[in-house]
């Protein structure tokens, strides 16, 4: 049944309910020929005379529209908005629980642009709590069942999402593909600030696989893109793709020029709370590409950590501000204030991503290592490792295999250090 045919039948169960005739409806303003076209779905009302039939039935527009009332548009709008606060606080676990009960409860059924809504989020959320394939699922499904009611940029940011979920996954020719059907072809779309960050999904794919080369021409493209759509936000996704590509290719001048330029547009322009995250970035970058200024990188990393005391940043934000401050002080050759950090790390990585409970778990074992604990630090290598053999073959996965071979070479565990150097090359194709 159609959008139109519903409205019609909404219209005449009401007007029932009401105990009035067709005729009774339509006088003196209409015809009842005309509500008759209306209820049995042969005529659209335009705006006005829906307004005009809500008024004569006694009921809102919107459930006329849509099916719902006003109250249960307010509360479904209102779940919506907290399970977007959820998101934003980095409790994925709320915010998937709270999305799916969105989507299943069928209040949603005649909103077919709230439903979307609720579909992309839930997408989102299943994605950030490690569940690629189920994210693969729900967004695969919203991308081909919605696609000729699905906004532009809708259509865009559901296949920045896909793109990063098949790569995670190691699908790297489906991350790539999912983002070159937009972009790909002789001819560029026009672009906009959705499209740079399907590019920077694109770019790291492209890093991802091993294409550096071509990484470092699509990052080139992408730069002067972003100086076409000339917006922060556009020079600042497109600024801080290049930047990574250029820590990766090993070109540590051009990633320290591009960071301190992505740092300084969004210093001007950002929102505070944000601002303190991208610094977290930027000193993990720095720390890769000038590792002789860790002290630098050490302070910047403390006075952040106060301001996402302050700002009330999610608990993701404040993890990895913390992950990056444990990597400071095994630098400078501190692991007792390490200890301190991970410690804070390890608080704070319930419902989190898989792939960041890995990276949280290797890195105790690095602070268990230099602090000559080497039974806590098998113990924590453990945990991670029996979620590595379930991660997919990627670089990624192949470094966090070389951590834990190097940390179990420092413990004096040879054989099983071995074994995670061999798997870690064999994610590598090696």
């Amino acid at each position: 049944m159609t959008g139109q045919d519903l409205v019609g039948q909404r219209i005449k169960t009401v007007r029932r309910q009401r105990g009035l005739s067709q005729a009774q409806l339509a006088h003196p303003e209409l015809s009842d020929s005309y509500v008759s076209l209306i209820e049995s779905g042969k005529r659209t009302p335009t705006p006005a005379v829906l307004e005009l039939l809500a008024a004569k039935l006694d009921c809102s527009l919107t459930y006329l529209v849509n099916g719902v009332t006003a109250e249960q548009m307010e509360e479904i709008e209102l779940a919506l908005r907290y399970a977007r606060l959820a998101m934003d606080n980095g409790e994925v676990a709320e915010a998937r629980t709270r999305y799916a009960e969105l989507v299943t409860d069928g209040g949603l059924a005649g909103l077919p642009q709230l439903r979307q809504d609720a579909e992309y989020g839930l997408a989102l959320a299943t994605h950030a709590c490690g569940d690629l394939d189920g994210a693969i699922d729900l967004l695969s499904g919203l991308r081909q069942g919605s696609a000729t009611e699905m906004a532009p940029d809708r259509h865009v940011s559901v296949a920045v999402a896909l793109s990063r979920c098949y790569r995670e996954r190691g699908d790297l020719t489906e991350a790539v593909q999912v983002a070159e059907q937009i972009l790909g072809g002789a001819v560029r779309p026009v672009w906009t600030e959705g499209l740079i960050e399907l590019g920077t999904a694109l770019l790291a794919a492209y890093a991802e696989r091993g294409d550096l080369l071509r990484a470092h021409q699509f990052g080139i493209e992408l730069l002067a893109a972003a100086e076409l759509v000339a917006t922060p936000r556009a020079f600042v996704l497109a600024h801080w793709a290049a930047a990574i590509v250029a820590v990766e290719t090993g070109r540590s001048d051009e990633a320290v020029a591009l960071a301190d330029k992505t740092l300084a547009i969004y210093s001007e322009n950002g929102e505070l709370r944000e601002l303190a995250r991208l610094r977290v970035d930027y000193a993990q970058i720095m720390m890769l590409a000038r590792p002789t200024g860790v002290m630098t990188w050490r302070d910047m990393l403390v006075r952040v950590e106060t301001e996402l005391q302050e700002s009330g940043a999610s608990a993701m934000g404040k993890m990895r501000c913390a992950q990056q401050l444990v990597h400071c002080e095994l630098l400078l050759g501190h692991p007792e204030r390490a200890r301190v950090h991970i410690q804070t790390v390890l608080d704070l990585i319930d419902d989190m991503p898989r792939t960041l409970q890995v990276r949280a778990h290797l890195l105790a074992g690095e602070v268990m290592a230099a602090l000559g604990r080497s039974e806590e630090a098998v113990r924590e290598l453990a945990i991670a490792d029996g979620w590595l053999e379930q991660e997919p073959a990627t670089r990624q996965t192949a470094h966090l295999w070389l951590t834990a071979a190097q940390v179990l070479e420092h413990i004096d565990e040879s054989a099983r250090s071995v074994d995670a150097y061999h798997r870690a090359l064999a994610c590598v194709g090696l």
